[in-house]
């Protein structure tokens, strides 16, 4: 991949604010419903759970958009004069 192809924290930002607001809310779930006395303990696989999932799909997405930038960068070469066309 082209390293003059990069993408922007707000483009990524963007692609994931759904996601962002989910995670947000598995873990206030999970702390709200946790044990009195056991908050920790009682919430704290869940949240681990969560942002793994959550950093996963950050990473994929980085990495999707910055596929499809290095796609759309692309600049296919001019077709040659000897060549037919393909159709």
């Amino acid at each position: 991949m082209n390293k003059d192809v990069q993408i922007t924290a707000e483009q990524l930002r963007q692609a994931v604010h759904g996601d962002m607001e989910k995670l947000l809310d598995e873990v206030t779930g999970a702390v709200n419903t946790a044990p009195d006395g056991s908050v920790i303990s009682g919430s704290e696989e869940a949240v681990r759970d969560a942002m793994a999932r959550f950093r996963t799909l950050v990473y994929e997405r980085a990495i999707q958009l910055r596929s499809e930038a290095a796609e759309a960068a692309f600049s296919p070469s001019p077709q040659r004069q000897d060549q037919p066309m393909e159709e």
